[in-house]
């Protein structure tokens, strides 16, 4: 595995591949979800490329971007287990020359509900770093999973309207034995928290349940996984279509539940697609 620092060196090694690439954009503080993503890349793909950037855009002025978990080593590590064949660890000011930059904007809706709600101008920055890393890499296809949902489907958006020319590959989600699923952000938790998190994927699987017996009513739906969750601090739950327009009833094949509780200062996001 070749570590790159510089987007001259990655611009270099790129025009020396002809084959199929697999990317994974990471945030670093690899867990097996990452894991998950970095083999599915490596069984599809002559060459394997992640990268790990802790984008300084995405994150709102209160949030923890110098707390953000970064095991540059241990990293390197998992990659190199993995069988990655390039490792792209850029500074700050090599993806950001600038404070005058070309900006890219998320779409006006789709973009300032749920996450975009109570993070105003996250998904600005976690499109403004794709597209940039897009450009790098020029990927085959690119691999992201299922529980960042919103952000999914944004990528998608921006894939499809701006014509790049690009398979994005939707992975499914990772959980632990006990069914929390894998974040980078769990480290946070203290072991009480920890216990309390679960009830997120247990209202999950309630509802998952409920729909498998023929409850199809969001309302009850809401109701039940709301009982599951009753100590959390719950920021959001909702019931939408694949388009995130909000639904009166599941429907199969195209509806999302999608769960925000705050632990403390961790915010933990979970769903369920059905």
């Amino acid at each position: 595995m070749k570590i790159i620092k510089t987007i001259e060196e990655l611009q270099q090694i790129r025009k020396e591949i002809s084959s199929s690439i697999g990317f994974v954009p990471t945030m670093g503080a690899l867990h097996d979800g990452h894991i998950s993503l970095i083999k599915q890349a490596r069984a599809n793909n002559d060459i394997v490329i992640v990268s790990i950037f802790v984008n300084p855009t995405q994150f709102l002025a209160h949030e923890d971007l110098d707390k953000y978990p970064r095991r540059d080593i241990a990293d390197q590590k998992i990659c190199q287990l993995c069988k990655v064949d390039y490792l792209f660890m850029p500074e700050i000011n090599s993806m950001y020359q600038g404070d005058d930059e070309v900006l890219i904007k998320a779409p006006k809706i789709a973009s300032y509900i749920l996450e975009g709600l109570t993070r105003p101008g996250h998904f600005d920055g976690v499109l403004q770093v794709v597209l940039k890393l897009f450009n790098l890499v020029l990927p085959t296809n690119a691999y992201f999973g299922k529980k960042d949902a919103q952000q999914l489907a944004l990528i998608s958006q921006m894939v499809k309207d701006l014509f790049l020319p690009i398979n994005i590959v939707e992975c499914e989600i990772v959980r632990e034995a006990d069914g929390l699923a894998l974040s980078s952000r769990n480290v946070y938790l203290s072991e009480d928290q920890r216990q309390e998190a679960l009830k997120i994927s247990r209202s999950l699987k309630k509802a998952g349940k409920k729909i498998g017996a023929g409850e199809f009513k969001v309302k009850k739906l809401k109701k039940k996984m709301l009982e599951v969750m009753d100590t959390l601090d719950v920021e959001y739950l909702a019931i939408v279509d694949r388009n995130f327009n909000e639904v009166e009833e599941v429907q199969i094949g195209n509806t999302i539940i999608l769960i925000v509780a705050r632990f403390g200062n961790t915010r933990l996001l979970d769903n369920l697609w059905v």
